[in-house]
């Protein structure tokens, strides 16, 4: 071929081709073809002379290829042929191919274009923007400068603050040639670029160098002759931490997957673990964690774990990884197995629990004469794939392993026993049992049908057992190694025997159905066919049986009437002896059966829905400020109840010195080293930790978000201390600064969820048991009551008594007229004055209401005039000892009688009486000594003298009837508890409901939890739980069901006291993840709700499982909320006199504080005590270094 045998397409070519003696082919047409592909392109070829002489010619053809194929080129083979018989070619000394080529196909931009060889005449053209040949683009749209570089995407985008990670940039027009590369910088650093990883216009990699001014920035290139361009992805410089790694240990073979866990693991291209020299190989890779295959070692040793992040970053864990022992087999049993595998073998050793996976492998062992699996021709000593099965490792001695299947590498049709043998996978270790064990398989064994006919069943009469008939059953299984099963039911076999199985089929299965019969020997699965059960046939007795057994039984009835005629008679004697014994404990048997019968009346009647008669016209929630106080601050002097008190003239100063005291909170590394310094002192008690907590919690309340983040380092110190010891101890009790500050952070963040949906279920509760209460007698001594969920405080006596209505009008209260109050006739004064005072005051809070103490009941009677009832006075009945509190019936006050709540008159406050004007509290607690021989009661006398005197005054009937067994009235609690049972499950179902309005604090802290747990490798799920049972339910749950006075302005007598205790610890019972074992001898507290507990735990564990299914709040989300809540209540608190508090621990205890802030290098770097030192010359003129 005369012509360049590489052409363009798309282009007109000429193609010349010299031929040699066409001269004795006269007047005879040619044309040449080209193969391109699938397609052929042809020419006439036209015959030019060159020399005579030689008999020369030259062809000329002339073609416009083009091909489908996206190749850049295309191998085209050229023949000549005849043109009038195409068939027939022109012989060539030598094939000729073309080389057809395109300037589009893997040259995308323009770069990439111009960077081909000269010789291809490529060009990039504007319209369309493609790479051309130079002769296809339209005149003056072709350039031979290129457009400035574009940056597509970064590859990775996070990397060490050390640098050395390879950063590859993908983009177009990134040069032509690598030299023209100039400067690349990733966030205002340096980047090397490198030589061999450059491709033309399309990709440049370089190697980050270490962390500048900025932590992430954009990426920039500049290539020769253009500007710099810059990506909008940006590259961040992260610092990777490792936390922990797991497991410990593992064999010296390598193979053992090691976990690492720590933060920012994925950055960078190319992370590597070694152990010591030897590396681990990477498997997968998180953010969170690593994952590795150990590398084999010579012997055992202790190496440590480092991880390299490109080629500068390195990291070292604390602990390190031990190389023990490999693990040893001793040997395996039983040690044959069918073909189909599937049987349980147990295998012997020691070191096994080093290992993470086992897997017992074989390798069958076939003579010379057997023929390969899946039937190609075997060779001598030849051996099959191997086969594998799992194991699962029980103990450091002890493993169970699955036989292999072996069928899919056997030869077809192969039915005879083969030797194989075993090799034990063991992570990285491979141990065979070739000298230790000899194993074999045998072939799989067969059954036959139950039935001859497929298509029938097989009949099986009841009480029989059913017989399965095969061959080699037992040879490699043995009978407590087989199942079988009719229908979903197990069938018990009874025998299994080389050719015969027999099972007792279950009892139940309805007579005239099909059941499927299976069998199931490890992997290998038989269907016998059904089975169908026959009807039992109806047994007749004879006649001649029925007639002896008539006679037989008339005789067996003779002879015991005669035996009981008998036995009569000598029992008469024993009978009288026994009815004297009987008199005498009838009385008590009257007694018991009375009081029984009583109390199952008072079950069956006043178990009834409440809600009906249960009215609540408003729930009087405290305000923000008190709310934060009584939980702030429980039974103690609330500090915030008073403005800053100093001096006048230090005023001004002090404000000066507070607020710099409130600067300083401010740095996280002062305040941790307070809260550490101060907890580290021995005569800091608890009850101080809290305190503190809570003043912080009052001067950092418009800073709530630094507040939660030194929360959840103080959290954080708290999982690590105690992960290192018992993790399911951590937050269970409030000794600690951090566990009472989380107590405030749950009760701040909860507030809104209190008011707006679970504080009413919470008042429906109080107000049911507090109504429930006032339905019966409570005894104002000795505090106890006929209805009460606490047997504490349950009142063990049957107190006769009749409900009354009186009609009530209290001075100055705003009412028309009288009000309708419901008391009973055993009421003390006091006792219906709170009643008249609930009733009127009804809609009013507590505290706004008049006191017990501050008002005089009158009774207007109908002889117009007017009497001061009290609880004591002249009248009050008195026998020896005993003072009887004055109730209602005392004075002999009738229904609808009208009272008179007034104020108390300065004339009944000096009344002689030394009991008119105290309260029930006071005339309990006034007890005499024994010389004066007073005591007071109410209902029940508090004291077992009274049954004495009682005893030895009455008759034999009377003492007979005093003596009641106090068990028979806990029906009562059950009483209680069939009636505030709505109210308790309406509260828990609020409480628990995660498909409800979830405050954000608790999914935001239970992720962190989980977090945590995470971090520090803690994956069992009991010890989560715990820690979120004793930072919520525990914590905050409990607390308010104990106490509703910290929500609501309300007051909670002893009684309803108790019953919220039993009902809170039924709460927290519910949230523990231990059955607990009730009994007899269990409280009876605990008995009470022993049925509701197991239903409480499950909506306990939904409501965790629901929780953390929901979607992530963030921590943006989180102090949005948290803001909101310091700039709307935030002025209703005292800051500066919480400040002024928690200055005097600091006072206390400043020696320590200034030494621990001189130690730690951050503190000595913010100047921290020194700052401390301005406070303190400010404050109190202490005596500094300034």
């Amino acid at each position: 071929m005369m012509s360049n045998s590489l052409q363009p397409v798309g282009q007109p070519v000429e193609l010349q081709l010299q031929a040699f003696n066409l001269d004795r082919l006269q007047d005879q047409m040619f044309q040449c073809a080209v193969r391109v592909g699938s397609k052929e392109f042809i020419s006439p070829a036209e015959v030019k002379v060159e020399d005579s002489a030689l008999s020369a010619r030259t062809l000329s053809c002339w073609f416009t290829f083009d091909y489908e194929e996206e190749l850049a080129q295309l191998e085209a083979p050229v023949i000549l042929r005849w043109q009038e018989w195409p068939d027939r070619t022109v012989d060539m000394t030598s094939s000729i191919n073309l080389t057809l080529y395109k300037c589009t196909v893997g040259r995308v931009d323009c770069s990439l274009c111009l960077a081909v060889k000269a010789s291809l005449n490529c060009s990039w053209c504007d319209n369309p923007p493609r790479c051309l040949h130079k002769n296809s683009c339209q005149a003056g749209l072709s350039r031979s400068i290129c457009p400035a570089p574009n940056i597509r995407s970064i590859e990775p985008t996070l990397g060490p603050m050390e640098g050395g990670t390879q950063l590859t940039v993908y983009g177009s027009n990134l040069g032509q040639k690598f030299e023209d590369v100039k400067i690349i910088l990733v966030a205002g650093v340096y980047c090397t670029p490198i030589r061999r990883l450059y491709n033309i216009s399309t990709r440049v990699v370089c190697e980050t160098s270490a962390k500048g001014l900025k932590d992430k920035g954009s990426v920039s290139i500049t290539v020769a002759g253009k500007e710099t361009v810059m990506s909008t992805q940006l590259f961040t410089y992260k610092d990777p931490r490792l936390g922990s790694f797991w497991p410990r240990e593992g064999p010296e073979a390598g193979g053992t997957l090691l976990t690492i866990r720590g933060h920012n693991l994925n950055i960078g291209n190319d992370v590597e673990v070694f152990l010591g020299k030897v590396a681990c190989r990477v498997d997968t890779m998180t953010t969170e964690s690593i994952v590795c295959e150990t590398g084999m070692v010579a012997e055992p040793t202790m190496s440590s774990v480092t991880v390299q992040f490109g080629t500068k970053a390195t990291r070292l864990l604390d602990q390190k990884f031990e190389y023990i022992a490999n693990p040893i087999i001793y040997g395996i049993k039983p040690q044959v197995s069918f073909f189909s595998g599937g049987r349980n073998v147990s295998v012997e050793g020691d070191r096994l629990n080093s290992v993470q996976h086992p897997i017992m492998a074989v390798r069958l062992l076939f003579p010379a004469v057997a023929r390969s699996p899946r039937g190609l021709p075997a060779h001598a000593d030849s051996t099959a794939d191997m086969a594998e099965g799992k194991c699962s490792v029980k103990n450091t001695t002890f493993m169970m392993c699955l036989t292999p299947n072996a069928t899919p590498v056997m030869p077809l049709e192969y039915n005879a026993d083969v030797p194989a043998e075993v090799i034990f996978v063991l992570d990285g270790l491979h141990l065979s049992m070739a000298n230790r064990a000899r194993f074999t398989y045998l072939p799989d064994p067969t059954f036959n049908l139950l039935s001859r006919d497929a298509n029938s069943p097989h009949n099986y009469k009841p009480g029989s057992p059913i017989t399965a008939e095969g061959a080699g059953l037992d040879r490699a299984m043995q009978q407590d190694e087989v199942t079988a099963f009719l229908g979903d039911k197990e069938c018990d076999i009874k025998t299994l025997t080389r050719t015969h199985l027999y099972c007792q089929p279950p009892a139940g299965l309805p007579p005239g159905k099909q059941h499927k019969f299976r069998v199931v020997m490890g992997n290998l699965k038989f269907d016998l066919g059904y089975v169908i059960y026959a009807d039992e046939p109806v047994i007749t007795f004879p006649l001649e049986a029925q007639i002896a057994a008539g006679v037989g039984s008339a005789l067996l009835i003779l002879a015991v009437v005669i035996i009981v005629v008998i036995y009569r008679r000598k029992s008469k004697r024993a009978l009288r002896n026994y009815m004297k014994v009987q008199t005498q404990l009838e009385n008590l048997e009257i007694t018991v059966r009375d009081q029984c019968k009583k109390q199952f009346s008072d079950l069956m009647t006043e178990m009834e829905d409440l809600s009906s008669d249960l009215f609540v016209t408003g729930i009087p929630f405290l305000d923000y400020k008190t709310y934060l106080e009584r939980i702030f601050f429980p039974g103690q002097r609330n500090p915030m109840g008073h403005d800053l008190e100093v001096p006048v003239g230090r005023k001004h100063t002090v404000e000066q010195g507070l607020q710099l005291l409130s600067n300083l909170l401010c740095s996280k590394p002062f305040l941790t080293t307070f809260i550490h310094t101060l907890e580290a002192q021995p005569r800091v008690t608890a009850r101080d930790r809290g305190h503190v907590a809570s003043l912080l919690t009052v001067a950092l309340y418009d800073k709530l978000e630094y507040y939660t983040d030194i929360l959840r380092t103080l959290v954080s110190d708290l999982v690590a201390h105690y992960v290192a010891r018992n993790p399911k101890l951590m937050l269970r009790r409030t000794e600690t600064v951090a566990e009472k500050m989380l107590t405030n952070w749950m009760s701040i963040c909860l507030h809104g969820f209190l008011k707006e949906r679970a504080g009413e279920p919470l008042f429906l509760l109080f107000r049911a048991i507090k109504q429930q209460v006032e339905k019966g007698p409570v005894d104002a001594i000795l505090r106890k009551a006929k209805y009460s969920l606490n047997d504490t405080r349950l009142l063990g006596d049957d107190v006769d008594y009749h409900g009354m209505v009186l009609n009530a009008t209290v001075e100055n209260s705003g009412e028309d007229g009288p009000t309708v109050v419901r008391v009973l006739d055993c009421d003390t004064i006091s006792q219906v004055k709170e009643k008249i005072l609930d009733q009127v005051y009804r809609n009013v809070p507590f505290s706004q209401r008049p006191q017990v103490d501050a008002v005089d009941l009158e009774w207007h009677s109908p002889t117009a005039r007017h009497f001061t009832l009290s609880d004591e006075d002249r009248t009050s009945a008195s026998q020896g000892c005993w003072k009887r509190i004055n109730t209602l019936r005392h004075y002999e006050i009738q229904e609808g009688a009208t009272m008179f709540l007034v104020p108390s008159s300065p004339e009944n406050q000096m009344n002689p009486h030394p009991y008119r004007d105290m309260t029930v509290a006071a005339c309990m607690e006034s007890v005499s000594d024994e010389e004066d021989c007073v005591r007071k009661w109410h209902l029940v006398k508090g004291v077992e003298e009274a049954d004495t005197m009682a005893m030895r005054k009455g008759s034999e009937q009377e003492r007979g009837q005093g003596k009641v067994i106090a068990e028979i009235y806990l029906t009562r609690l059950l009483s209680m508890k069939g009636i505030l049972q709505n109210f308790v499950d309406g509260l828990f179902s609020m409480v628990l409901n995660a498909h409800g309005s979830v405050p954000l604090a608790v999914k935001y802290f239970f992720d962190f939890l989980d977090e945590e747990a995470e971090r520090h490798g803690v994956a069992d799920q009991e010890t989560l739980h715990i820690w979120k049972t004793n930072s919520l339910p525990l914590r905050f749950w409990v607390n308010i069901i104990k106490n509703p006075q910290f929500v609501f302005d309300i007051q909670v007598s002893d009684i309803v006291d108790s019953a919220l205790t039993v009902i809170a610890q039924t709460f927290m019972d519910s949230c523990t993840t231990v059955d607990q074992k009730l009994g007899r001898d269990s409280p009876i507290n605990k008995l009470l709700y022993a049925r509701e507990i197991p239903r409480y735990k499950k909506m306990v564990e939904k409501y965790f499982v629901d929780v953390r299914q929901m979607a992530p709040v963030s921590d943006q989300e989180m102090n949005t909320a948290l803001t909101d809540e310091a700039r709307n209540h935030g002025h209703e608190l005292k800051p500066m006199v919480a400040l002024h508090e928690l200055y005097k621990y600091i006072s206390k205890y400043y020696e320590q504080i200034i030494t621990a802030l001189e130690v730690d290098p951050i503190a000595q770097k913010m100047q921290l005590s020194y700052r401390l030192q301005q406070v303190a010359a400010a404050l109190e003129h202490k005596v500094t270094d300034l």
